[in-house]
């Protein structure tokens, strides 16, 4: 098969379109950013302009109109360039597959496949669409996505003449289908050449896709900021509400009263926090990339700096994953060519994804296997942790198996001696062979066991039950020393807070060798056989305890986070292996790296493009940071914010007139939102990056409750001094306070951004000049050309004379109430 030109493969794209479950709509750019006027309170504002307007106030309405449009492209202009950043990093750890375009290989990203490409498979790929199978060698599919079977089943070439239908039916395309492959299944062991037959939503998984397509849990941010938007949304109608009644009371305009209250809720909404949140976590999904670290799920970085529990393999993350080939021994422990040759044997003919130890295996010496046939092969299972290999030569079969060693010298009932002799496996030689292995394990080596057994000439295939009665040949003794930067790595994640977790399928005695290498205390060990005697209740209760988890299959990984998790631990999972596809997608961060295969790299929220520690450190870090500024956000908007519209829907109480106009409450809005544009590229504190960060809803309220009534008596001391020294008219009082209430609303966040005194605590440039620069815009505004038609007037000198020593003095009073309230936090 050559496979499709590049130009049939381009034509057929147009007709089918991307190969992907639901095609993504990308809707055109007028269209994105219309979208963005379907917040209510946008609506209603354009309503109330467009009622001004009708009622003769067409300045104002032009203003209102202008005001909230400069407001949506804010919102729009940020969170369009978010998503365009977001999907240029996607592209970077797109899932492809090798396909055969123009006669040659290709590795192209899957959502280009059409019908009629002809793709090669091999284990740890997902198959990329629903297609026929061509060619096999072993190929065994896990396709439990669509039938709820866990176990692999083989897939195999028919000819033409025994397809049950016509490739064009349904039957054809039935799960049961010998060699039929469907889209979401992996490959877990063999290799396969196979014919696309049906991509995105013409597959079997495509039908199904609108219940596969239901939106994953909420994750602990996404929780956080739906509890925050209930807690303002509560607070803003009470407001609105007790605003619209005094001025109802008070006969002024309906039609004014109604703009004031509406205003006042945008004031108090913290419109920005989408746009905030969604800049800051893309802001953080670059630095990251500059890290080495690709984030595929934007809000994944957050859940990253609030991970408390790390699980992570052994191999490739606190060792170099450079295995070598130390030592082939038999049961006396003396170095013997035959394990060799066996252990070879099993690795050159194995058609599953090779190990690093077959890799080893290979390596360490070629041997020639010309002479032998390849007859059939069970492959490597998860649970079996195991494979066996049907060889044949010069008229003999034989079976050759390797595997954990617990498991192989269970199923063997003899053993071969130093002289190649074959003697009787009684209890004396188990306990000499398992002293053996004990040894090897407390020296460090990762170990195989190799056994053999002969069949008849006539055995026609390998099967599970043929593993038994096996002639134990050795051991195969490996060695995979620890990273150098492994060590500083463990101590740098304990320091911030991360409990790391050591989940392998290797022994205990090597697991611990390794940890002593690496200086790491051994907290407690639990192997897969004690987690399998557990029940769930059982395990939650242990798994706080341990820190060393051997021998474990990957349901047992998958218990182990999930028991983590119901202790209330945020739980990371670092894994590369498509045993870990599963821990991956259980996992509040799936962590993976570049050289994973396609299961865990698809099923992980981040992949590393080093596998280091080191690299997982800084984006934990990176996490944190991106946590910190939109914590700052949302501080600033339940506290001076909330207090200045506290303040102004008091003032109704007692004023003749409005405080501020609608259209002036909108402007202050705006100039704020613009001073916040920066705050995601803010610096954050070091004592802020040092433990894990939640979502914590006390906290805001609490936090809120300290701040905003100093915001609000600053505000009031404002009002008296505008009505007592400078007998302020309804316009110059409404300038007055404008000018005051940007100034302290926009200065306070280099109060607020820290817990540390200000000084000794560095904003980025940019905050401080987009800061400093909305507070002199407000305070140039009242002497410019705009002064009439937005409601204002020159205010006298001597008001900014004033104005200062009150900002002074506020400043520090946020300071005091700021620090009295961590103060108290602390205690409690």
């Amino acid at each position: 098969m050559k496979g499709l030109t590049s130009a049939e493969a381009a034509e057929r794209l147009k007709q089918c379109g991307p190969n992907r479950l639901q095609p993504a709509t990308q809707r055109a750019v007028l269209w994105q950013f219309l979208a963005h006027f379907k917040n209510p309170l946008v609506l209603v504002l354009l309503a109330a302009s467009g009622i001004s307007a009708l009622t003769g106030d067409v300045t104002g309405a032009l203003i209102i109109g202008a005001i909230v449009v400069m407001s949506v492209t804010l919102d729009f202009v940020q969170a369009y360039r978010a998503g365009r950043a977001a999907e240029q990093l996607a592209l970077k750890v797109a899932v492809t597959a090798t396909v055969l375009r123009d006669g040659h290989p290709r590795e192209l990203p899957v959502t280009e496949l059409v019908p009629g490409d002809v793709v090669m498979l091999s284990a740890g790929n997902l198959v990329p669409a629903d297609a026929r199978v061509l060619e096999a060698d072993d190929f065994f599919v896990n396709q439990a996505q669509l039938t709820g079977e866990p176990y692999p089943v083989e897939k195999k070439a028919q000819q033409a003449s025994h397809h049950p239908a016509s490739p064009a039916s349904p039957q054809a395309w039935a799960l049961e289908a010998v060699d039929a492959v469907f889209m979401g299944s992996s490959v877990v062991s063999g290799s396969a050449q196979v014919l696309i037959g049906r991509t995105g939503g013409a597959t079997s998984l495509g039908q199904i896709a609108v219940s596969l397509a239901e939106k994953a849990p909420p994750t602990a941010f996404e929780i956080g900021t739906r509890h925050f938007g209930m807690l303002i949304m509560r607070l803003t109608l009470m407001l609105v509400l007790f605003t619209l009644l005094v001025n109802v009371a008070l006969h002024r305009s309906l039609l004014e009263s109604f703009l004031f209250a509406v205003a006042l809720a945008v004031g108090l909404t913290p419109e920005l926090l989408p746009m905030v949140v969604s800049v800051t976590l893309t802001r953080g999904a670059l630095r990251m990339a500059a890290l080495k670290v690709i984030v595929k799920r934007p809000s994944a970085i957050q859940d990253m700096g609030a991970m408390d529990v790390l699980c992570t393999d052994k191999t490739g993350t606190l060792t170099e994953a450079r295995i070598r080939l130390e030592r082939h021994v038999d049961a006396d422990g003396q170095d013997d060519p035959h394990v060799l040759e066996l252990a070879y044997l099993n690795s050159y003919f194995e058609s599953g994804l090779k190990s690093p130890l077959d890799d080893a295996i290979l390596a360490h010496q070629e041997i020639d296997v010309s002479g032998w046939r390849k007859v059939d092969e069970v492959p490597f299972d998860f649970e079996r942790r195991r494979v066996s290999v049907l060889v044949e030569r010069s008229g003999a079969r034989r079976l050759v198996v390797k595997g954990a060693p617990e498991d192989i010298v269970r199923l063997c009932t003899h053993y071969q001696d130093s002289s190649d002799a074959t003697a009787v496996l009684d209890a004396a030689a188990r306990v000499r062979i398992n002293a053996l292995f004990d040894s090897l394990g407390e020296e460090g080596f990762r170990v195989l066991g190799i056994a053999w057994r002969d069949v008849p000439i006539d055995h026609p295939h390998a099967v599970v039950s043929d593993e038994s009665e096996l002639v134990f040949a050795g051991f195969a003794a490996f060695l995979d020393p620890p990273k150098a930067s492994a060590a500083a790595a463990l101590k740098a994640l304990a320091a911030s807070g991360v409990a790391v977790k050591i989940v392998t399928g290797d022994n205990e005695r090597v697991t611990r060798h390794v940890c002593t290498q690496l200086g790491v205390a051994i907290d407690g060990v639990l192997t897969g056989t004690d987690v399998a005697a557990m029940n769930d209740d059982a395990l939650r209760a242990r798994v706080e305890a341990v820190n060393l988890f051997c021998r474990v299959n990957p349901s047992q990984k998958n218990r182990i986070i999930l028991a983590l998790k119901a202790r209330g631990h945020v739980v990371g999972y670092l894994g590369d292996g498509i045993n870990d596809a599963p821990s991956l997608h259980t996992a509040d961060v799936g962590i993976s790296v570049d050289g994973a295969v396609d299961v865990a790299k698809q099923a992980a929220a981040m992949i590393l493009l080093e596998n280091d520690l080191m690299v997982l450190h800084k984006g934990i870090l990176e996490g944190r940071r991106t946590f910190g500024n939109v914590m700052k956000y949302i501080m600033m908007a339940t506290s001076s914010n909330f207090g200045n519209m506290f303040s102004m829907a008091a003032a109704t109480l007692f004023l003749p007139f409005l405080p501020m106009l609608p259209l002036q409450i909108l402007l202050n809005n705006l100039m704020y939102d613009v001073s916040e544009i920066t705050l995601p590229m803010d610096n954050v504190d070091a004592e802020d990056l040092a433990q894990p960060k939640r979502w914590d809803m006390g906290f805001i309220r609490n936090f809120m409750l300290t701040i905003g009534p100093i915001s609000s008596m600053f505000d009031f001391l404002t009002f008296y001094l505008l009505i007592s020294l400078f007998s302020a008219n309804e316009t110059l009082f409404r300038t007055g306070w404008f000018v005051e209430s940007i100034a302290t609303q926009v200065l306070v966040i280099f109060v607020i951004r820290t817990r540390r005194n200000p000084l000794r605590s560095h904003p980025t440039r940019w905050l401080v000049l987009t800061s400093l620069g909305v507070v002199l815009s407000a305070m140039i505004l009242p002497f410019s050309p705009l002064a009439p038609y937005l409601g204002f007037t020159a205010l006298p000198l001597s008001f900014f004379g004033v104005l200062m020593p009150l900002l002074v003095s506020y400043l520090f009073a946020v300071e005091g109430g700021k620090q009295w309230f961590y103060r108290r936090l602390m205690r409690s």
